[in-house]
């Protein structure tokens, strides 16, 4: 064997190795990739679960939904939960029509109901699933889909919005009682009382102007001033196109129907109903407002179904009212199972529709 030989295999070996490293890596990143996006929900789910048992007698919150519970009024709150997505379905389309795409009624509010339900088991993949399907089924290009779905997404957080500034406004005096009492809120008003908040708080702002304004060439400057330009292209379609206003009607339309089944659910049981009868608290208008907005902000947190942050947050604004932690996760756990079993119920409607829809089309 000559030297030259000797040398090529000697660099062959190195060779291979290394595309094994590469490939390895690849395979590394893409683990760890799976890993944050469905494991780290399903962890949180978990820790959050556990969090709230951890401070609940569970065999006082099984008797109080063996024995203390009105069920009529949970099976009303979860055929609520239908209409609000019909809704949605209904808005959605006035989107696509605007987009020059036309999708069967049925098939949208099939989509919405199969995002939900799938959301149950991988959080946020029901998106992309429903913008797939009415993509598939109307022939569209997906990036048209999407983009009408992100700007959905962007009116329901300007309807939480406004929704945490009502709550705010009306709910005032219990807020600062449960500022003052829990020393995590003292903690709070003396942060915003304090004159260094107020400077670290602009100099942050001060830097970050200086850093989309001088700092352009940056990845991530790039990446947020592409991110805050489709945020802006999503209000001007909305703004721009035709049955706006009808858009921003169903839009209320969605959220009160939120609103309604929570409320509904407090005459369920009689701690929460006992808030109801209340002349001061707007017969329980004010804590189902505080509750539901908790809850609203909860269900940004990723996890499988809210299950966790949204029962957390539902437990903390009725705390706000004097119920307490084993009432408060008995009424969160009924409320989040009832929408469940609904969600499940839907996915089930929906993988039979779209079954018999594609064996109809064949």
């Amino acid at each position: 064997m000559t030297e030259s030989s000797s040398n090529n295999e000697a660099a062959g070996s190195d060779i291979i190795p290394a595309s094994g490293r590469n490939g390895a890596k690849g395979w590394l990143g893409k683990i760890i990739k799976a890993t944050l996006k469905w494991g780290l929900p399903l962890a949180l789910t978990v820790m959050l679960v556990a969090y709230m048992f951890r401070k609940v007698d569970f065999a006082e919150m099984w008797d109080i939904l063996r024995h203390g519970v009105d069920y009529w009024w949970i099976l009303l709150a979860m055929l609520l939960s239908v209409f609000s997505h019909i809704i949605r379905a209904v808005r959605w389309r006035i989107q696509l029509r605007s987009l020059g795409v036309e999708v069967p009624l049925m098939a949208l509010c099939c989509s919405i109901f199969g995002c939900y339900a799938l959301n149950l088991v991988l959080p946020r993949a029901g998106e992309f699933w429903r913008c797939t399907y009415i993509s598939s089924k109307t022939k569209a290009p997906f990036t048209k889909i999407f983009g009408s779905m992100f700007a959905d997404r962007l009116s329901d957080s300007v309807c939480v919005l406004i929704l945490i500034v009502l709550a705010l406004f009306v709910a005032t005096p219990a807020v600062n009682a449960f500022l003052v009492k829990y020393p995590v809120g003292q903690s709070l008003i003396d942060a915003v009382s304090s004159v260094w908040f107020w400077g670290v708080l602009a100099g942050g702002a001060l830097l970050v102007w200086c850093v989309l304004r001088f700092g352009g060439s940056l990845k991530m400057v790039i990446r947020i001033k592409s991110w805050t330009a489709e945020i802006w292209k999503g209000f001007a379609d909305v703004a721009s196109m035709p049955g706006r206003w009808k858009f921003v009607a169903l839009s209320a339309a969605i959220w009160t129907c939120y609103f309604v089944q929570l409320y509904v659910a407090f005459y369920a049981f009689p701690f929460t109903r006992a808030l109801c009868a209340e002349p001061h608290l707007a017969f329980g208008l004010i804590p189902c407002l505080v509750a539901f907005v908790l809850s609203s902000i909860g269900m940004a947190v990723p996890s499988n179904g809210g299950l966790g942050p949204w029962n957390i947050a539902v437990m903390f604004g009725l705390a706000l009212y004097g119920v307490s932690d084993v009432d408060g996760a008995a009424f969160s756990m009924l409320q989040w199972s009832g929408s469940t079993v609904m969600l499940i119920i839907l996915g089930i409607y929906t993988m039979a529709y779209i079954s018999l829809s594609s064996r109809h089309k064949h």
